[in-house]
């Protein structure tokens, strides 16, 4: 088996570590506590009431009535947040001018992945259905040079602010630096590689051999683009359990604490839950007041 052909099985673990790793973190995510909601207004899902702050508390018997949520509204706020971050934007400009061509960059580069996805399968499973693409090859070819070019100029940009800002490097820990470091090492590696194939040739053909499940592949690639998949391998390895997922947990910083206004009803879930977070959680830490490694229940009647 020569390198290449290695890589190309390398590739399938990849992905299903990284798969596996992403639904880890969800589950484990999932069964955390019940966090302590913010309870702040207004809440996207509120219809009718975003626009001036308000809640469905303003109703008389709002105990009683059923919560109206808008899902569409929800997800015009999420969007927003992940796609411009808007917070980032209101509350630290100077910031987002960097770290938006940074995640704007990465976006490009997962158009760019979805593209070569597209052509692969088209090449191999739609032929003669699909007699051109070309246009999906332009695409490549344009979310490709967006993409890498922006991630790298929004990493460096990023790397340089966390050094000499010493408002953000206070906040910068080692692991922060090595996450730019393994994402920049990634990144200019895939630019030497695009120096020697710029119209993305060796990539198309690798995405085809992926899809085609031919391990063994006629793709012969140069030491640099190994180098740069194998780092970029190592990179969606190491994301489910790093910082880097964060994507992840910004669905239930959003759902689960900020937005989440479910009302805790008498032998409802949330009663439910609440009950065992007394009864069950061990709490971690300790203080005057508080015994580690009991529960709230068992601290509580220890009060004199």
């Amino acid at each position: 088996m020569s390198l290449t052909e290695a890589l190309l099985a390398s590739t399938y673990v990849t992905i299903l570590i990284f798969v596996a790793g992403l639904i880890y973190v969800w589950i484990k995510w999932s069964g955390k506590p019940l966090h302590l909601r913010w309870e702040l207004y207004p809440v996207p899902h509120e219809p009718g009431r975003t626009h001036y702050g308000g809640s469905f508390m303003e109703e008389v018997d709002w105990s009683l009535s059923k919560q109206s949520k808008s899902l569409f509204e929800e997800l015009k706020e999420m969007l927003k947040e992940m796609l411009f971050l808007k917070r980032v934007y209101i509350y630290n400009r100077p910031l987002w001018y960097l770290t938006f061509l940074f995640h704007g960059g990465i976006y490009m580069i997962l158009l760019w992945f979805a593209s070569l996805l597209v052509n692969g399968l088209a090449k191999v499973y739609l032929v003669g259905a699909v007699a051109d693409t070309t246009f999906i090859e332009y695409l490549i070819i344009f979310f490709g040079y967006i993409g890498i070019f922006a991630t790298t100029i929004g990493a460096l940009g990023l790397l340089v602010k966390r050094i000499i800002d010493s408002s953000m490097r206070e906040y910068t820990s080692r692991v922060d630096y090595f996450n730019l470091f393994l994402i920049l090492a990634v990144l200019m590696t895939g630019l030497a590689t695009l120096s020697l194939d710029p119209f993305f040739e060796l990539a198309r053909k690798y995405m085809i051999s992926i899809v085609s499940f031919q391990i063994t592949s006629s793709v012969e690639l140069p030491p640099i683009t190994i180098l740069h998949v194998v780092l970029l391998q190592l990179l969606w390895i190491y994301i489910p359990y790093s910082k880097l997922s964060h994507f992840l947990g910004k669905w239930f910083t959003y759902h689960k604490v900020l937005w989440d206004d479910e009302l805790n009803i008498k032998g409802g879930r949330i009663e439910h839950r609440v009950k065992e977070i007394v009864k069950g959680y061990k709490i971690p830490w300790s203080g005057p007041h508080m015994k580690k490694d009991k529960s709230w229940l068992e601290n509580a009647s220890e009060v004199e």
